[in-house]
């Protein structure tokens, strides 16, 4: 664990590196806790499979999410607002009229504190005060990255002492091609018979719509660039892709990623019944030069608070919140 720089009000923020030489290995920051490198070994060369800044600043500057946690309520919030047995509470605006990743601040722009840490894990809890962001209840997160030789696994959690919306997920943007080639060569699977259509703001309509015959069936392997947004309305509402995908009961992972020359894989596993897929299409508006790559994110549903269908995004005193996210790795 080493020193990072400090953030604009002097708060200290560290590293920690995790990893074996021969395997998979892992660079958290305290910020955030942002995963800042994730690097595999293909054939003998090292490669970064996630994209990075060089200094905290950027980080600090950054509005693009590029590698932090994100919650306490990851992705979107319809109208910054929803009722919780009988009360209404209103959450920060943050992207238009609604609610994005947790709010102004949320927990990846916040400071995690080690609790644990050795040469192959580190743990990072975070406590959010009730009223931050506008949400009720104090809640208590914490999160453990454990590598092994082809995998880095991260399990997610949190209590509370009222009811509150809880989903977070990690937001690492994927290029597992070598040389920095575009991250649209890459090819995709998402094992998902059904997506969930959005309205204006990217907010899911509540219903569930076929994949079948549409641009959004990745349940066999494809490239997964977008054909053009004049093709389906849902794309142009989003300028790619952005939705939610809704895994199927049986499915074997929530999705796997191949380089473009297909010498590595990523079997992504995730324990939410959703996997959230961005093409990263407006990265470049504000990072023109770090590079190109694709959101993936396992996940409860969006705007779940509001959506009495959805799966429940509320956790309760004496309860526990748990999920887990896996990136395998697999070399042809």
């Amino acid at each position: 664990m080493t020193p990072c720089g400090r953030l604009a009000d002097g708060r200290e923020v560290r590293s920690i590196a995790i990893g074996t030489p021969d395997g998979v290995q892992a660079e958290v920051l305290t910020y955030g806790a942002i995963l800042r490198r994730l690097t595999v070994p293909v054939n003998g060369v090292r490669r970064d499979v996630i994209l990075r800044f060089d200094t905290l600043a950027e980080y600090e500057r950054d509005t693009a999410y590029v590698g932090p946690i994100v919650g306490r309520f990851g992705n979107r919030i319809a109208a910054s607002r929803f009722t919780l047995d009988g009360v209404t509470h209103n959450v920060a605006a943050n992207e238009g009229a609604n609610h994005l990743h947790g709010g102004r601040i949320g927990f990846g722009k916040s400071v995690w504190r080690v609790t644990e840490h050795d040469a192959r894990r580190v743990w990072l809890t975070l406590r959010s005060e009730a009223g931050d962001e506008g949400y009720p209840g104090t809640l208590d997160a914490t999160v453990a990255l454990e590598t092994r030789d082809d995998a880095l696994r991260i399990t997610l959690g949190a209590v509370t002492d009222a009811p509150t919306p809880v989903n977070l997920t990690y937001h690492p943007y994927f290029n597992v091609n070598a040389g920095g080639a575009p991250a649209t060569t890459m090819r995709l699977r998402i094992p998902a018979a059904h997506y969930l259509p959005v309205a204006a703001g990217l907010i899911p309509t509540g219903r569930r719509a076929p994949v079948d015959g549409t641009t959004f069936d990745f349940r066999t392997r494809r490239v997964l660039a977008p054909p053009p947004l004049a093709s389906d309305p849902q794309l142009g509402l989003a300028g790619g892709y952005d939705h939610c995908w809704v895994l199927d009961a049986d499915a074997d992972c929530a999705c796997e990623l191949s380089s473009a020359t297909g010498d590595l894989t990523l079997v992504m596993l995730g324990s939410g019944p959703g996997l959230q897929f961005y093409n990263g299409q407006f990265l470049d508006r504000t990072h023109p030069a770090i590079g190109s790559g694709v959101i993936l994110e396992p996940q409860g549903f969006p705007n779940a608070p509001n959506e009495p269908g959805f799966p429940s995004s509320i956790l309760r005193p004496g309860h526990t919140w748990r999920a887990t996210i896996e990136y395998r790795f697999r070399h042809q």
